[in-house]
């Protein structure tokens, strides 16, 4: 059933009301952000179904007060980036668009890690050029490829990063031995890790991250639906609520940590909208609570 409570009108700009992150301490973003891999066809690849409405997405993102983007060069392959560019370029004052690289993408569904320095080097260079950007504020490592030594990817990063290139550097989907070892090379700000209500394996790396007050960014942050569908304990709690599981399941992650930056992404304007309006959910110690114990018990 259409959520009646928890909606937005088109001159308000809620996603400010989730509070902001100091991505790298200078980098301001607000908490509730927007990925794009979703904005490409079946399986990540090619061409969304309806390009006029990805382009519409991301202005509506920004309308409603986002300006955390996050994308990879290997969304699409390319499809993502250039459609941002599309959208939003000349960029507004503040949005700051993250992207990663460190995949081949031989086809639909298909990822390959590539962390060879030359491959990153000419990631990082077509990011540029498609985003139409001087300077990458937050640039990832989508993976650190186990078949080539860390400090040789992470050199390379650095090395794009001492010559303007790159402005930050992240990492994705890793372990806190990992971010430590990492950190002896290049400074690090923020972490990607799968992380949902339904999905706390890296619970110990979320905790890390607050310590040292660095970014993480819980990918897949809805779990597809495994505990926020309608049939879930979650979804009956929403109910009562007046909110969909969606729209709670955001508000859990947004209550669970300050330096959490949930993206939750979409390629229609109205699932946009109603995840934006999850920021006017406030849960309590009782409710978090209560939804911990349901996600865990299912």
């Amino acid at each position: 059933m259409r959520n009646q409570k928890f909606t937005v009108q088109r001159n308000q700009a809620p996603a400010i009301n989730a509070g902001e992150f100091m991505i790298g301490g200078d980098l301001r973003v607000t908490r509730l952000g927007f990925g794009a891999m979703r904005i490409t066809g079946p399986g990540i690849w090619g061409e969304p179904a309806d390009r006029a409405e990805a382009v519409r997405v991301l202005r509506r993102a920004v309308e409603l007060g986002i300006n955390f983007i996050d994308t990879a060069d290997s969304y699409g392959p390319h499809v993502s980036e250039e459609i941002i560019a599309e959208a939003l370029y000349p960029y507004p004052a503040g949005v700051v668009i993250a992207t990663k690289g460190g995949f081949d993408r031989p086809g639909p569904d298909k990822w390959v890690e590539n962390g060879k320095p030359e491959h990153l080097r000419s990631a990082c260079e077509g990011s540029l050029r498609r985003l139409r950007l001087d300077r990458i504020d937050l640039y990832q490592l989508h993976r650190i490829d186990p078949k080539v030594p860390a400090e040789d990817q992470l050199g390379a990063l650095k090395d794009l990063q001492a010559q303007g290139k790159i402005k930050h550097i992240g990492l994705s989907e890793v372990n806190v031995k990992q971010i430590q070892h990492a950190r002896t090379m290049v400074p690090i700000v923020s972490v990607q890790n799968r992380y949902s209500i339904a999905d706390r394996g890296s619970e110990d790396v979320l905790e890390y991250c607050e310590k040292e007050k660095m970014g993480f960014i819980p990918w897949f942050p809805l779990a597809a639906g495994r505990v926020s569908g309608p049939d879930s304990p979650i979804g009956r709690i929403a109910a009562q609520w007046k909110a969909t599981p969606s729209q709670v399941a955001l508000a859990w992650l947004l209550a669970r940590s300050p330096v959490m930056l949930p993206i939750p992404g979409t390629s229609k304007v109205k699932h946009l909208e109603e995840n934006v309006a999850a920021v006017e959910i406030k849960l309590d110690a009782d409710k978090m609570k209560e939804l911990d114990s349901l996600a865990r018990a299912s």
